[in-house]
């Protein structure tokens, strides 16, 4: 039981983290194509 309670808790954290670094690259971009975006109007 509490071999598939770790299991479980550890599996929840890849799936967390993964997340999180897909969340971080993303807005990583956004900023980088606003920043574009400006340096063209200037």
């Amino acid at each position: 039981m509490i071999r598939k309670l770790i299991l479980a808790l550890g599996i929840g954290a890849m799936a967390l983290g993964t997340a999180a670094c897909n969340t971080v690259r993303g807005a990583g971009d956004d900023l980088q194509s606003a920043a574009n975006t400006v340096d063209k109007e200037i």
